[in-house]
């Protein structure tokens, strides 16, 4: 397949210097994994995260009924994803504590300790039933070791919004912490993204690993909704984020859209960077009655442009995103993966994208 180049040309309304190079993505690759595949007791599906370390990738599976992660090989030759090979499967049932009975282990988002072979996990709860978000590590046998303080902006349910909560998260490249984003506004914050150009800004918080709590926290304006609507479900959040350079971060934008069937998606991957002006707004209890700075952001890449390289057309629920290992040009390659709901809402995919970054 011949490289489709994307990219955005950089403006001086975002950045200053104008004969920067810019960061662009190159696509590669789409491949489809067969739907409702059996492998050890579970069913593989409801990818909803993906990390990649030690040479492989671990995805954590979307079923607050049976929370779990997969650990997978994936064979990727001359820019091409041949195979994608799950190895294990990974069941959160630690007998040895109450966690995880206490908490609803809805799990989202999921990055791997290299050196320590943690697995960190970011959970969405279940705010309906008055059940908190949550972030938590375990080893790789699934035992739990430790879990991390929200901050007061993230620790009263009554201001979040059920299912727009904890869906991304990011190993920080200084090796101190890691970075949790929200989905959708909390109450006190903004609307949600609509087809007029609302306030829509969503938290993305950097947790230090040592103290175990979050230290700094920007907020991220949502892009407004760009179909019409043909059914009663109508929204658009931030499903995954990944830094790629230290404070730059990919973030994808996945709005969802009820009465198209299978091409209810319009993903978006947008260059996002915090700098000295961005607030820390970590201590801001409501952004409505708060001015403040968000993050610059810029579009690198709308799926919609390329979906005559994909699968019937269709960009499905793209909801994890990283680093995949380096091509033969020497430059970095990322790996997304959709969650396809189990089959639930009608066809989905498990899609998996293969992305080349070029600066």
């Amino acid at each position: 397949m011949k490289k489709v180049i994307f990219g955005v040309l950089l403006t001086s309304l975002f950045f200053s210097c104008k004969n920067t190079k810019q960061t662009q993505l190159n696509f590669l690759d789409e491949f489809v994994l067969a739907d409702s595949i059996s492998f050890q007791n579970s069913i593989i599906g409801g990818l909803s995260g993906v990390d990649y370390a030690n040479g492989a990738y671990y995805f954590v599976v979307d079923d607050a009924r049976n929370p779990r992660f997969v650990k997978a090989k994936i064979s990727i030759k001359q820019n091409k994803i041949e195979t994608v090979d799950f190895e294990n499967v990974v069941f959160l049932n630690d007998t040895t504590t109450s966690y995880y009975k206490e908490n609803v282990l809805d799990l989202e988002s999921i990055f791997v300790n290299s050196e320590t072979e943690e697995v960190y996990f970011v959970g969405e709860g279940s705010i309906n039933n008055d059940k908190s978000p949550t972030i938590f590590k375990t080893d790789l046998n699934g035992k739990f070791i430790d879990a991390y303080e929200l901050p007061k902006s993230l620790n009263d349910n009554k201001m979040i919004k059920h299912n727009a909560v904890f869906e991304g998260s990011s190993k920080s490249l200084d090796g101190k912490g890691f970075w949790v984003a929200m989905e959708g506004p909390l109450t006190t914050d903004g609307e949600d993204p609509t087809f007029t150009k609302a306030s829509s800004p969503v938290r993305i918080t950097y947790f230090d690993k040592t103290s175990k709590k979050a230290t700094k926290q920007f907020a991220y304006q949502l892009e407004h909704i760009t179909k019409p609507s043909k059914g009663n479900i109508n929204l658009n959040g931030v499903t995954s984020i990944l830094e790629y350079k230290e404070n730059h971060f990919f973030i994808i934008e996945r709005t969802y859209q009820s009465g198209y069937g299978a091409y209810g998606n319009v993903v978006r991957i947008f260059d996002a960077i915090i700098d000295d002006k961005t607030t820390n707004v970590l201590n801001v209890n409501s952004l409505k009655e708060s001015k403040f700075i968000p993050l610059k952001k810029r579009l690198l890449l709308n799926f919609d442009d390329i979906k005559e390289h994909l699968t019937d057309g269709i960009i499905d629920n793209i909801e994890g995103i990283t680093f995949g290992p380096k091509l033969a040009n020497g430059n970095q390659s990322l790996v997304l993966v959709a969650d396809d709901n189990f089959q639930v809402y009608g066809r989905q995919l498990n899609q998996f994208i293969l992305l080349e970054i070029v600066h």
